[in-house]
C-alpha cells in the first residue's frame, strides 16, 4: 500500500455511515492510522468532512470552530424522540393547526432563530454528561436535560415549502420546508427544526441534512470514498492553515528558530489579538507552526514537522 504525507483531506460523507466510518476507510486507503476529523455529521446526514493526515491532524483544533452551512429540510407537523427521522414520532398535529400555519407566520419562526440565540441541544447529541455522551444516557433509559448554550444563526432561509394535505397519499399532513443555514460551530439544526416546530406549534423534525461548508472549505472540493485517491486530494497544512487564520511568512532563519521551539519578532506577522492563531510558513511553503503573540514576539504554541513518510 502507498504512503501519503500530512494534509487536508475534504470528503463527501455518504449517508448511513459514521464519520468513524469514514475515517476508518480513509486510513486504509491513506496507510496509515494518523487520521482524525474536524467535527462529526451523523449517520443520516451527508456531505463535508474535514480530515487530518498524519501531522495536519494537529492542525484540526484550529478548523473545529470554524462558521459552517447546511442545507436541511425540515418537516412541521410532528416531533419526534431525536429531533430527526431516525426518532420515533411523538404525534401528528391536528389539520385545523396546521392550516393555520401560513408562510407568514413560518417566516416569523424563522426570524426568531437568527442571530443569536440560546439553543438547548438535542438529548441524543454527542455532548458528555458528568463524563458520559448524552445519546448513550438516553439509550441507557436516563433521563437527560441539557443546559442551552449561545449560538449565532447568521442566516435562514427558507428556499422552498411543500405542503402535504390530512388523508392525502403521505398520510397525516405536514409541511416541509427546505432551507439553508449558516451558523457557528456547535449549533444543531435538528435543535432549530424542533424549536421551530414547537413555536409554530405543529411540532416539528429533521428529514435531510447536508452539510456544505466548514469555514473556506467546500464540499464541491471533496471527493466521494469511491473516487478518493488520497495522495492527490491533500490539501497541504500551510494552505488549509491559510484558509483559517491569518499567515506570517518567515525568512529562513525564523523558520530553523521557530522549528527549535525559540520565539521570533512579531513585526513581520498580521495585527491579532492576544490569543488568537496565526499560521507560521517557512519560505519553501512548509507550515512550521502555529503561533500566537506574545508581548513583542511569536511565540509557537502547536509545531508541525517537515511531512514525514505514513507509518
Amino acid at each position: 500500500m502507498y504512503r501519503v504525507n500530512s494534509g487536508i483531506l475534504l470528503v463527501d460523507k455518504p449517508q448511513g455511515l459514521t464519520s468513524h466510518d469514514v475515517v476508518a476507510r480513509t486510513r486504509r486507503l491513506a496507510g496509515t492510522r494518523k487520521i482524525g476529523h474536524a467535527g462529526t455529521l451523523d449517520p443520516m446526514a451527508t456531505g463535508l468532512l474535514v480530515l487530518g493526515v498524519n501531522s495536519a491532524t494537529r492542525l484540526l483544533t484550529y478548523l473545529v470552530g470554524l462558521d459552517k452551512e447546511y442545507v436541511a429540510t425540515i418537516r412541521l407537523g410532528a416531533a419526534t424522540t431525536t429531533d430527526d427521522a431516525e426518532g420515533e414520532l411523538l404525534g401528528a398535529a391536528s389539520a385545523d393547526l396546521l392550516d393555520a400555519v401560513d408562510d407568514e407566520r413560518i417566516a416569523a419562526g424563522v426570524l426568531k432563530l437568527t442571530g443569536e440565540i440560546q439553543q438547548v441541544p438535542s438529548t441524543v447529541s454527542a455532548i458528555k454528561v458528568d463524563g458520559k455522551r448524552a445519546y448513550q444516557r438516553v439509550r441507557d433509559g436516563e433521563q437527560v436535560e441539557l443546559k442551552s448554550r449561545a449560538v449565532t444563526i447568521s442566516a435562514f432561509e427558507v428556499v422552498d415549502l411543500r405542503r402535504a394535505p390530512t388523508g392525502g397519499e403521505d398520510g397525516d399532513g405536514f409541511i416541509d420546508l427546505d432551507v439553508r443555514v449558516e451558523c457557528s460551530s456547535g449549533t444543531y439544526i435538528r435543535a432549530l427544526a424542533r424549536d421551530l416546530g414547537v413555536d409554530l406549534g405543529v411540532g416539528g423534525h429533521l428529514t435531510a441534512l447536508r452539510r456544505t461548508r466548514i469555514g473556506r472549505f467546500s464540499v464541491a472540493e471533496a471527493a466521494t470514498l469511491e473516487d478518493l485517491d488520497v495522495a492527490s486530494a491533500l490539501i497541504g497544512a500551510a494552505d488549509a492553515a491559510g484558509r483559517a487564520m491569518p499567515v506570517v511568512h518567515l525568512t529562513a532563519q525564523q523558520a530553523v528558530d521557530l522549528g527549535h521551539g525559540k520565539r521570533i519578532d512579531a513585526e513581520a506577522a498580521p495585527a491579532t489579538g492576544p490569543g488568537d492563531p496565526i499560521a507560521a510558513v517557512a519560505p519553501d511553503g512548509r507550515l512550521v507552526a502555529i503561533v500566537e503573540r506574545r508581548r513583542d514576539g511569536l511565540k509557537v504554541v502547536a509545531g508541525f514537522p517537515a511531512d514525514e513518510a505514513a507509518s
